[in-house]
């Protein structure tokens, strides 16, 4: 990973302010700072779902290149995590695109309250189960918890194609998820 060892100036700007910086601006080389720092994540990210050194360091220069555009277009509050979502994101399009789409489980994809971790190991069961929670759970929080995890919308995404406000949206996710994880403790019973 020596590529990712740059020589760089120590930059105490916070990140907020560098991603206002390139916003107004547009200046790709304040950008660049930014992403600089947490290439190391975007490539562990990028290898944890690609397991290939050469296309996670092809993947890093990408997401860089789409972030170049998103980073305009979406309002960004905590770039740290932002970008962690953007990386992962771009990782399950390249999967999917290839094909092997089937080989990502939902461990992975779902980043949640209400990850899957079957202690007895039988996924199948536990996807039953949680199909059942889902189905459980009032129409505004199941269709916004589907498009934002399982359809990888964003959350003004989901806004858009539900008719919900942000905050409604965001709101039905954050109850959705806790009633998910409620349903799922007592099935685990």
């Amino acid at each position: 990973m020596n590529w990712l060892k740059r020589k760089h100036n120590i930059d105490d700007t916070d990140d907020e302010s560098l991603l206002k910086s390139y916003r107004d601006g547009g200046d790709i080389d304040i950008l660049g700072r930014l992403f600089e720092r947490y290439m190391a994540l975007v490539y562990g990210v990028c290898l944890k779902y690609l397991h290939d050194e050469e296309q996670s360091k092809d993947a890093v220069m990408q997401i860089f290149e789409e972030l170049i555009i998103k980073a305009r277009q979406h309002e960004v509050k905590q770039f740290h995590s932002w970008l962690y979502v953007l990386s992962r994101n771009y990782c399950l399009m390249q999967l999917r695109s290839a094909g092997k789409h089937q080989a990502i489980n939902i461990d992975d994809v779902m980043e949640s309250a209400f990850v899957l971790h079957p202690e007895d190991g039988n996924k199948e069961e536990h996807l039953k189960r949680l199909h059942h929670c889902m189905e459980k759970l009032v129409a505004s929080q199941r269709q916004s918890i589907d498009l934002f995890y399982l359809q990888e919308k964003c959350y003004k995404e989901v806004a858009e194609q539900t008719g919900f406000t942000l905050n409604e949206v965001k709101s039905f996710i954050q109850n959705g998820k806790r009633n998910l994880k409620i349903c799922m403790d007592k099935q685990s019973e």
